[in-house]
């Protein structure tokens, strides 16, 4: 059955409990099952699709085995492919589901196998599309946004934010949480400032500390700290570049594993690595493992939050992160 995103507050989930989310709005995926947890009141635990197809009957047996006093909860598969689809199938043959099953994927077009068994069913199975968004929502989810936090930019420079955004809500959310924490310890924000915040790809200092950071070059990593003088509020670009750079790292790794060719994975990397780029990549590739990227990512996140907490300690925080992940 095929429903619109803003008729997931309206289901019926004791009718239906698998839900398919689909498309390239992370942003307002997140946002929807925020709400739907707010309204059923349940715990969201997360699992991701290669952890369970890996561990398949231990995920099964967890889930179909509950105790009397476990309460239900809202499981939400990450980064899920057509290879789910066998779990959902099993999952319904079972008949005793409980929880409530959110498959979250990325662009599924019309011919995909998954997204026709979602939508062709009209009893329990809910197959939702999450477009990008237009740059008209998003602006008014900035002008909201800045009006709330009582922070004024002009309209040519919130245009210049959404047109960076690309339709990606999530995206604006990050840009706009960075002005927050920048005003925190300003009273205006200037075109200059924002240029700075913002324009993270032409920041090559930042670009090139993480990339040699994530190369295991502790030497060239201290070099670039020492030429540079970063400030408080460059804490939260450096993070976020090192965000975003290694979750690039880590879809590289994932790709490296099935064609098993360091070339070709450089190659047909999506988006494109620029040909400068492709060396310090290919050592990047050779220096960490799926695992531990993953658990990188982890660390970055729980780094920004020490950030936020404690933004007179930043610089320290980050340089010691970064010379302790350049080892």
């Amino acid at each position: 059955m095929i429903i619109k995103y803003f008729e997931l507050n309206k289901l019926d989930f004791n009718k239906s409990k698998i839900i398919l989310l689909h498309g390239k709005n992370d942003g307002l995926k997140s946002e929807e099952v925020q709400k739907l947890q707010s309204k059923i009141k349940k715990e969201i635990k997360y699992y991701d699709e290669k952890q369970i197809i890996e561990n398949k009957e231990f995920f099964l047996s967890e889930i179909l085995n509950r105790s009397l006093f476990e309460s239900e909860k809202i499981i939400v598969i990450k980064r899920a492919s057509e290879k789910i689809r066998s779990i959902i199938e099993e999952l319904i043959e079972k008949q005793s589901i409980e929880d409530i099953f959110i498959i979250d994927c990325d662009t599924l077009d019309k011919k995909s196998k998954l997204r026709n068994f979602f939508e062709k069913d009209k009893k329990n199975l809910i197959s939702v599309a999450f477009y990008p968004d237009t740059n008209e929502t998003l602006s008014k989810i900035a002008h909201t946004f800045l009006r709330n936090k009582k922070i004024s930019l002009s309209s040519s420079n919130i245009n210049f934010i959404v047109n960076k955004c690309n339709g990606d809500r999530k995206s604006l959310n990050n840009e706009l949480e960075k002005i927050e924490l920048y005003k925190l310890n300003k009273k205006e924000i200037n075109e200059q400032d924002l240029l700075k915040l913002i324009n993270l790809n032409e920041n090559h200092s930042v670009n090139e500390l993480i990339d040699f950071c994530l190369a295991k070059n502790q030497k060239k990593t201290l070099d670039i700290l020492n030429d540079n003088i970063f400030s408080n509020e460059d804490c939260i670009i450096i993070t976020r570049t090192m965000l975003k750079k290694t979750k690039r790292l880590l879809k590289l790794i994932q790709d490296f594993k099935i064609t098993k060719n360091l070339e070709k994975t450089i190659t047909n990397a999506k988006p494109p690595i620029f040909w400068k780029e492709k060396e310090i990549t290919k050592q990047q590739l050779n220096k960490w493992s799926d695992y531990k990227a993953q658990k990188l990512i982890v660390e970055i996140n729980e780094t920004e939050l020490q950030l936020k907490r404690l933004p007179v300690n930043s610089i320290n925080l980050v340089t010691n992160f970064l010379l302790e992940k350049s080892i």
